[in-house]
């Protein structure tokens, strides 16, 4: 045990010590070690304070996430048969441990002791919201119910916890089961060179002659986009619809169904409504009918756009190819058609001035000019994969803030999509301020032997979106570690992410990243005009499809009786009556692959990239009115917003920075869904 790098004292990962062996018997001694300082606070003789209760709390388990994070963290981006089965096998040990805490009643009633007193006790806004934060976290899992209910709420965590799991791991499977081998050049008709060399190199390294497609988003998005080959997008298409809904193995139906169920029964015996009451009463929103009404009042705005675009496209698709419906297989290939048509604007024409190196030099190079950070790569600290990057990065003034770890291509063990995380949270500890561990990862095309990494426009702003909670995780300077960072509420987590993304459109920040990788040449300011003005093509048609994907999801945790839904798929169809434009495909389900929601935490939350969008389009006019580089505002945003973490209410702290509450018009006009003068 003491040869176990997971127990030494580390303050970076130690990766490459790391085996896979070591992960179990590490977890067991972390949560020994955290009952251990639980006993240490319940075990006090001294009445409880805010200091023996309240701030010793916050710091229990602090072994144990440091040595979880690197597990999940690898679970997601390195993850293989041996690590997922561990998974499986912690994730109840987790949750007994977690439930071992909450309905700890010796530990409750010194929580709530100090929590009765905290008018008299002269706290900081921090400090009163720890407070708050922690209190609640107990009262809402389950301290105040009876012994036999505490029995029930293990079993429906420890469950859940394990479904959730095997939900992802379907997915990842069926991700991975999935190849199209080509060997006709007539079917990578319309593909971009890069697209044809990145699909002949992956059948090359999986021993075949042609060129191979998988469901991996930088082969499946270009195939969609460019493939002349209509049969060919379809299987591609229902081949990716079909994940988790085929009778196999992998099948995600029952999971679903048992996932809404066991978290309807765990809010009935917490004493709310449904899932979505219990989720959304800690979130800006409050409640499912402020979320329902703020969704139907978008849907009323876009609906009749969307409407609109999708005739214009179905006439376009008819008049070029004679094609009498449009189906889900054709809208990326004919909305690129359109777009080119229109704006003259190619994506391939686009790609040349985003080398990869390049974005990440620019989102580095406005990082710096915001908020006066500096980035260097080094080799000092372990990683887990040689295609992961390592950066150091310092103020202006050369203090040290973050480690930033960036892992930027795809392979078989890691899931799809891009997303940030941390392995250190950022926490003031006996008066040292401990800076934190940050990770971003993506998923864009490997460079092949002729060609860099070359981003799309849409791979752009992916990049930026990441780097901005990734500047929230960084920049945090907060007391205590679990208001830490991105430690806020799940819809004002995504204001740091959506508005960098705006930066990607402006000509004062293009001009200092976006140069052609082999001239060096600055990307035309026609084609910056373009971008601007081709932002908002089909805004009406994509603000559908994300309500489409948040009405599903407060469909399935607001409704009142999930026990009484049998059909996924025809549950699923019900829910998106009110946003369908395309026909139903009969073999697919969206919602047997919806890791956002029955894996990813975004339960009765996925609203909220809608809701950050207000705010972010609110907040990036701010930026417009003054400069987009004005230190001054700047400034606001990261002293009111980034290094705040969850210290206050996110209300208060988006007024603080902005002088007044947002409004939804900033984004209407900026989707061109209503007038902007």
């Amino acid at each position: 045990m003491t040869k176990n790098p997971l127990l030494q004292d580390f303050n970076t990962a130690p990766f490459s010590q790391i085996k896979e062996e070591n992960y179990k018997p590490a977890i067991q001694k972390a949560i020994e070690l955290a009952k251990e300082e639980i006993n240490t606070i319940v075990e006090n003789t001294e009445a409880p304070t805010f200091k023996n209760t309240t701030e010793a709390l916050d710091n229990v388990g602090d072994k144990l996430n440091r040595i979880t994070s690197i597990f999940f963290n690898l679970n997601s981006a390195e993850t293989n048969e041996e690590i997922q089965k561990i998974a499986k096998e912690i994730s109840p040990w987790l949750s007994e441990f977690k439930n071992d805490m909450i309905l700890n009643k010796a530990l409750f009633k010194r929580v709530k002791t100090v929590y009765d007193q905290k008018d008299n006790l002269e706290l900081t806004p921090e400090q009163s919201m720890l407070l708050e934060k922690q209190y609640k976290s107990f009262a809402r899992n389950g301290a105040n119910l009876n012994d036999t209910d505490k029995t029930e709420l293990r079993k429906l965590d420890a469950e859940l916890s394990k479904l959730s799991l095997q939900f992802g791991e379907n997915v990842l499977a069926e991700t991975n089961a999935y190849e199209l081998l080509l060997t006709n050049e007539e079917d990578v008709a319309g593909l971009p060179e890069g697209a044809k060399e990145a699909a002949k190199s992956m059948a090359q390294q999986k021993g075949h002659e042609g060129w191979l497609i998988t469901l991996d988003y930088p082969s499946y998005i270009p195939f969609m986009t460019y493939a002349e080959n209509r049969e060919l997008r379809k299987k591609l298409s229902i081949a990716m619809g079909k994940k988790g809904f085929q009778q196999n193995e992998f099948n995600n139906e029952q999971i679903v169904l048992d996932i809404v169920n066991l978290r309807h029964k765990r809010a009935n015996l917490l004493g709310y409504k449904t899932h979505a009451h219990f989720v959304l009463e800690e979130r800006m929103a409050e409640t499912p009918e402020k979320v329902l009404d703020f969704l139907n009042e978008l849907l009323e705005k876009a609906k009749p756009a969307a409407k609109k675009e999708f005739e214009n496209l179905e006439n376009y698709a008819k008049k070029l190819d004679g094609i009498d419906q449009l189906q889900k297989w054709d809208s990326a290939y004919y909305s690129e058609k359109l777009k080119k048509e229109l704006f003259s604007l190619d994506q391939e024409l686009l790609k040349p001035y985003f080398k990869l190196e390049n974005v990440i030099d620019g989102v580095f190079e406005v990082s710096s000019k915001l908020f006066d950070l500096q980035f260097e790569e080094i080799d000092s600290i372990d990683k887990y994969h040689e295609d992961v990057k390592t950066y150091s990065v310092t103020n202006s003034q050369g203090e040290f803030i973050s480690y930033l770890y960036a892992d930027f291509h795809p392979r078989p063990g890691k899931r799809n999509g891009a997303w940030m995380t941390s392995y250190k949270s950022q926490q003031i500890k006996d008066n040292v301020n401990e800076r934190p561990q940050v990770s971003i990862v993506c998923n864009f095309t490997k460079p092949t032997e002729t060609k860099p990494s070359l981003l799309t426009f849409n791979e752009v702003t992916t990049l930026f979106h990441e780097f901005g909670h990734a500047l929230h995780g960084m920049l945090a300077n907060t007391t205590y570690g679990s208001l830490s960072g991105t430690s806020v509420s799940w819809d004002f987590v995504e204001l740091p992410s959506q508005v960098l993304e705006n930066w990607c459109y402006e000509k004062e920040a293009l001009e200092l990243f976006a140069k052609h990788y082999e001239t060096g040449e600055v990307i035309p300011m026609e084609y910056v005009q373009k971008i601007k003005e081709s932002a908002s093509f089909h805004e009406g048609m994509q603000t559908l499809r994300q309500l489409s994907f948040g009405l599903l999801d407060m469909s399935w945790h607001g409704g009142e009786l999930p026990q009484t839904i049998s059909s996924v798929k025809d549950f699923e169809l019900n829910a998106f009556e009110s946003t369908k434009l395309y026909p139903d495909v009969s073999e697919n389900c969206m919602s047997t692959a919806f890791s956002h929601i029955f894996q990813g935490g975004y339960s009765a939350g996925y609203y909220s990239y809608k809701w950050a969008e207000v705010l972010d389009a609110d907040a990036f006019e701010y930026f417009k009115e003054e400069g987009i580089f004005n230190k001054d505002v700047a400034d606001k945003f990261k002293n009111n917003v980034l290094s705040k973490g969850g210290t206050e209410k996110p209300m208060d702290l988006y007024k603080r920075f902005r002088g007044k509450k947002p409004n939804s018009d900033a984004l209407l006009k900026r989707a061109g869904l209503i007038n902007s003068n």
